[in-house]
């Protein structure tokens, strides 16, 4: 008989309205170690209030977050911060890059926010960059980076500080078929690689067909717990 690891992050019942506006009503995930997940649904559906709900960005209205034994949104902001230092690492779709920082110094800055020295930081931001196929630009700055560049520098930024889980809103919305291939295979190496979870948001099909199960949602409501699209 097969067994499962337990879930690593679960999210049961979550709603969460923009003023008047409903953005999740009633959605539920589960993610566990080491599975990439990829949440799919139209534009409006909901699916970044989701991801920012379980990163503990922003607090649902209702409904419950748990990370571990942790409940999310319960937790004092500070202790929301240390573990997306630590534990989450996040990618958005354009990245949001520091611009004024170079490509080196935007991977080091989690890891230099953590205590880490930066020599010692600014040597683990070289080999992640390496790692995402960016040698060579690592003095560069955000506005010098092709929009292709400019993702994997932010993904090596998210995966630099060792996270359980990395999340990642439509990291590829703003790139090409060409610059998409080469940023989620880099992205579900470097995750296979390391055993973190993966939550993808996408609206596109050739990045959620990199996902080991896809969530569909659909009007702020997820697809029954444990059931693919």
């Amino acid at each position: 008989m097969t067994t499962h690891p337990a879930p690593l992050l679960v999210a049961r019942d979550l709603v969460k309205a923009h003023g008047r506006t409903p953005a999740l009503r009633g959605a539920g995930l589960e993610l566990r170690g080491g599975e990439i997940v990829a949440v799919t649904g139209a534009s409006g559906s909901g699916k970044s209030t989701l991801l920012h709900c379980l990163a503990g960005i922003v607090r649902p209205d209702g409904g419950s977050v748990t990370y571990g034994e942790e409940r999310l949104d319960t937790l004092p902001e500070h202790r929301l911060a240390e573990l997306r230092r630590t534990d989450f690492g996040v990618v958005f779709q354009f990245g949001q890059l520091i611009p004024e920082l170079t490509a080196l110094d935007n991977v080091a800055l989690p890891l230099m926010l953590a205590g880490t020295a930066r020599r010692d930081a600014q040597k683990r931001a070289g080999a992640w960059l390496e790692r995402f196929g960016v040698q060579g630009q690592e003095t560069l700055r955000p506005g010098e980076l092709s929009g292709g560049q400019a993702q994997r520098v932010a993904l090596a930024r998210a995966l630099v500080t060792g996270p359980k889980v990395v999340f990642a809103d439509e990291p590829t919305g703003a790139l090409d078929s060409l610059a998409t291939e080469q940023v989620m295979t880099a992205l579900v190496h470097a995750a296979r690689e390391s055993g973190a979870a993966v939550l993808l948001i996408t609206h596109d099909a050739q990045v959620a067909a990199y996902a080991d199960r896809e969530v569909r949602l659909q009007d702020g409501v997820t697809a029954p717990l444990g059931v693919t699209a």
